[in-house]
């Protein structure tokens, strides 16, 4: 541990035989494809996994070469701040242009396809959300209708309330189409995060415009109570609200359903721990719209039997009251799950069991598993490889007699240090491909695991 602490001079002695790849080659000491053909090719392991080997060059080789092609250090760095002027110039223009094209798109119309962003909206969350829009929108005209024509305070609320659930699953829909995005340099982990962000928006707009208004409305009614008109149309509004509301619910409940079966979780579960937040907004609205049917009509239906007015205020209050709990609690399940929570213990121990359980693995440490919503989960690990299984899986691929000739060969220091060098470095390519093995064996375990970072220790 102290010679690897021990602060080193690191001189040509250990960085002549360091390896540069042919972009790098080019880019920094600026050859051409033709100028590296001359130079001595060696091939490595390839950290992706769609490419078995690649090409590396000898650093001294390229530095030699660029020598003989530019002439003097000097000369070199010249045509490096060219380059690099170059470049600059390039990156403004393609800025430039793109502008301008977004400009003429927005002037003439967008005409990419859109296919596979309309596709969202036909099944899953997205077609729930849609079907809501629907038919919120026509419950808000004809209660707006009603109470235009009864006055009443319930029929107000009711009113707002399926305008508040339009303008939300609008916004729901919005952040679906979002999330749909593809992962860009600035937001390499994607936008999935993006339908929890507009569920979050949607519960703060529920408790602002619908459940302020109602209990504005419901207080005012108080204050101020006034007669109210013949409630038959209200009435019949209500009641066909109610059938549609709850054939939205239904659709919610069968989704989550669905949804909780594929998971292995319980409705409530699923529920509880927003796995799916567009439709738990839809679910959640529809339940408190049902429900504030149910509270509106009871309170009409009190006021007409009475002529108390009265009660039909506190049916506002009451809406207003079962609007605020459903805006808190969504409030809290989405802000629980921007925050980034753990797995499921279950889920997180079968994946610890596997590295556990792995010859090439003699311990692991903080391993942490993060749900980033709409199943993706980042699993993190620190890993304590077995060093002597690593070898032996180097040393099963080698001929070992040729590698015993190799070692009898070896008679001075400079020669066991080539030897050294060159298998320690095959080594750590097979410690490489040993954790490219792990992390594809987690991702085939549980398919929600889209990142793995496994740390060597």
């Amino acid at each position: 541990v102290k010679a690897v602490l021990k602060k080193r001079e690191y001189g040509p002695k250990y960085t002549q035989n360091n390896f540069i790849t042919g972009v790098r080659a080019i880019n920094e000491f600026c050859l051409k494809s033709s100028d590296l053909d001359q130079l001595r090719k060696i091939k490595r392991r390839s950290p992706h996994d769609d490419t078995e080997t690649f090409t590396v060059y000898l650093r001294s080789d390229v530095e030699a070469k660029s020598l003989e092609v530019w002439g003097s250090p000097e000369a070199l760095a010249r045509e490096r701040k060219l380059r690099k002027e170059a470049e600059i110039k390039y990156r403004e223009n393609l800025f430039r242009n793109q502008r301008l094209l977004k400009e003429y798109k927005e002037f003439f119309g967008n005409t990419k396809p859109r296919s596979s962003a309309a596709a969202m909206f036909f099944k899953g969350p997205g077609k729930v959300v849609m079907v809501a829009i629907c038919i919120n929108g026509l419950n808000f005209f004809f209660k707006l209708l009603a109470w235009v024509y009864t006055g009443s305070a319930s029929m107000f609320s009711e009113a707002i309330h399926s305008l508040a659930d339009t303008c939300n699953q609008a916004l729901l829909a919005l952040g679906i189409s979002q999330s749909a995005r593809t992962p860009d340099p600035s937001h390499p982990y994607g936008f999935t995060n993006m339908r929890y962000i507009a569920s979050l928006i949607s519960g703060v707009g529920i408790f602002m415009m619908g459940a302020g208004l109602s209990w504005y409305h419901g207080v005012m009614g108080l204050l101020h109570p006034h007669p109210i008109e013949s409630l038959l149309w209200a009435y019949c509004i209500l009641a066909g609200s109610l059938v549609s509301e709850g054939a939205t619910l239904l659709v919610a409940i069968n989704e989550i359903r669905r949804s909780a079966r594929a998971k292995g979780l319980s409705f409530y579960q699923y529920v509880v721990q927003s796995r799916d937040p567009s439709t738990n907004v839809v679910l959640l609205e529809d339940a408190a719209a049902v429900l504030s049917v149910a509270i509106a009509a009871t309170c009409m239906g009190l006021t007409s039997l009475t002529g108390n007015p009265y009660y039909d205020s506190v049916g506002s209050l009451g809406v207003g009251t079962l609007l605020g709990t459903v805006s808190a609690f969504l409030i809290y399940t989405n802000t629980e799950a921007l925050l980034g929570r753990s797995i499921q213990p279950e889920q997180l121990q079968r994946l610890t069991e596997l590295l556990e359980s792995d010859p090439v693995v003699r311990a692991i440490h903080d391993v942490k598993a993060t749900d980033m919503g709409m199943s993706k989960v980042r699993f993190k690990a620190e890993v304590d490889f077995d060093g002597r299984v690593v070898t032996r899986s180097y040393l099963e691929k080698q001929d070992i007699e040729q590698l015993l000739q190799e070692i009898q060969q070896v008679k001075t220091l400079e020669e066991l240090e080539a030897f050294m060098l060159k298998h320690g470095e095959n080594i750590i390519d097979t410690l490489g491909a040993e954790v490219d093995r792990l992390e594809k064996d987690l991702k085939q375990r549980n398919p929600d695991v889209r990142h793995v970072d496994l740390e060597i220790l």
